[in-house]
């Protein structure tokens, strides 16, 4: 079964901790990473640029508008993903609560199955 591992950041959360806790989360994630190859769970990780970045496209009478800026006004954003294959939600749920990010109040890790890729349904 396939699962999306999402981190929800907070940049006012990350701003406060200190300069030994943004080492020790980017290490457990180095960490996790690893542990998920070597269990061959791991289809692909990636993190996202701030949503200051990001462009907002929908088509109005058959033209594309596009906005700067994220498509909500929110203090927590989608910062990364992992997408992950395991044996089952309970696994899924289980790999979750090792990312660092789970253990900092204010951080979010959100577990959903994946419904479909490619065009083939996977439920």
């Amino acid at each position: 079964m396939k699962f999306l591992i999402g981190l929800h950041i907070n940049p006012a959360v990350l701003d406060a901790l200190t300069d030994e806790e943004k080492a020790a989360i980017g290490n457990g994630h180095a960490g996790f990473i690893e542990a998920l190859k070597e269990s061959g769970e791991l289809i692909a990780t990636q993190a996202l640029a701030d949503p200051s970045q990001a462009a907002v496209v929908s088509v109005r009478n058959g033209q594309p508008v596009v906005t700067d800026g994220p498509f909500l006004e929110a203090k927590e954003y989608l910062g990364g993903f992992y997408l992950i294959d395991c044996e089952n939600k309970e696994r899924a749920i289980e790999l979750a609560a090792r990312i660092p990010d789970a253990a900092i109040e204010g951080l979010g890790v959100e577990v959903r199955q994946v419904m479909f890729a490619d065009g083939h349904c996977d439920a």
